[in-house]
């Protein structure tokens, strides 16, 4: 048994004269101030990659500038799915006695902390070095194709995938930590620039600097405690070439699985955290994960069935999309709105009910897969 005992998020956006491990060492600061502990009182670090600072041993390198002297230390890479991965880890870790107050945390300065171009690089590597790279394609042309086959096999528009955008920046203008506060509409997406058609400006994430952080331990805090029930991961390829067909990816896989191991199932789930780097990753898992039948997912937007008063409430901080993507830590920052849901601490963004969560990561393109269900505990 493990639980989620303190989170610390700063906003995200741009700071200036702030370097990776000045954002990581902020959010894991108020990770320790919110569960009540000290620094010495961690004993394992799980820490999360940096394109910006890419050190070949960058758990310990943040270990040493926070000041700590872990027993245990990890950096973990599995792109967007990292920060549940190392969640997952954590919870395994704690459970099985190795670690007693686990940090996890990441962060990085990307909008300020690098080039345009060398962050276009950094993301253009995902691909196949010999069948993908050549060609010139990026992480958003890699989603375009997906979204195109998507679109074809489901009857999804692009206005459909426009919802998906305009209901996360709704969100995230209740949260003062949000990188954007304007609110868009459907024609705001459509006239939006293209990125990698289908998908726009507005259907993309933004680069951000921010950091998150958070705490599993062995024994809860508060009144109310947030207890990881189970979880579960899936790995189905890395290269979009190598994909299998879109009803065989690896979120169907992995929720499976995570349902298998906790009993929980989707109709038992009362507020929902899922990965959100473009409009067509949200269409898709919500679909893939069983919280919306194959190509319906925008109709259920349209309905307010994800907004924060419907039954399912969805990202209320905003999500990649809105809140912002600072790398590992953008994914984070939606375990630290489902902790603060759960422990009635959202403020404006407070849903009626966030009992049980089922959070969603992805990485790569579709390839990694984290599905986690916590539950609340009083």
């Amino acid at each position: 048994m493990s639980f989620v005992t303190g989170v610390g998020l700063t906003p995200f956006g741009k700071h200036e004269g702030s370097s990776s491990l000045d954002l990581m060492s902020k959010a894991a600061q108020l990770a320790l101030d919110d569960a009540g502990l000290k620094r010495a009182e961690i004993d394992g670090i799980l820490c999360g990659y940096s394109t910006v600072s890419p050190h070949i041993m960058l758990a310990t390198v943040f270990a040493e500038h926070f000041g700590i002297r872990p027993s245990y230390a990890h950096a973990v890479q599995v792109g967007g799915a990292t920060g549940l991965a190392m969640t997952m880890l954590a919870h395994h870790l704690v459970e099985a006695g190795v670690c007693r107050n686990v940090l996890v945390v990441a962060g990085e300065n990307r909008l300020t902390g690098q080039s345009r171009d060398a962050s276009i690089q950094a993301l253009a590597q995902v691909g196949h070095p010999d069948y993908e790279v050549p060609l010139g394609p990026t992480i958003p042309a890699y989603y375009g194709l997906v979204a195109t086959r998507y679109m074809h096999e489901y009857g999804v528009t692009e206005q459909d995938l426009a919802e998906f955008a305009v209901l996360m920046r709704a969100h995230a203008c209740t949260h003062p930590g949000a990188q954007f506060h304007d609110p868009i509409t459907v024609a705001d997406v459509m006239a939006s620039k293209p990125v990698a058609m289908p998908l726009k400006l507005l259907d993309c994430c933004p680069v951000s600097d921010g950091g998150a952080a958070f705490v599993i331990g062995r024994e809860r805090t508060g009144q109310a405690g947030v207890r990881i029930r189970g979880c579960a991961q899936a790995h189905t390829h890395q290269h979009v070439t190598a994909a299998p067909g879109l009803s065989e990816l690896g979120a169907e896989i992995s929720i499976a699985r995570a349902k298998q191991a906790t009993g929980i199932a989707i109709s038992d789930v009362r507020y929902a955290a899922i990965y959100d780097s473009f409009t067509i990753t949200l269409a898709m898992l919500l679909e893939d994960l069983g919280l919306a039948a194959r190509g319906e997912a925008a109709a259920r937007v349209r309905s307010g069935h994800f907004g924060r008063d419907g039954a399912m409430p969805l990202n209320t901080h905003g999500g990649l999309l809105s809140y912002g993507h600072c790398g590992v830590g953008g994914a984070m920052a939606h375990l630290v709105e489902t902790h603060l849901q759960m422990t009635g601490r959202a403020a404006n963004r407070q849903v009626k009910d966030a009992s049980i969560a089922l959070l969603h990561g992805d990485g790569g393109v579709l390839s990694s897969h984290v599905s986690m269900f916590l539950e609340q505990v009083r």
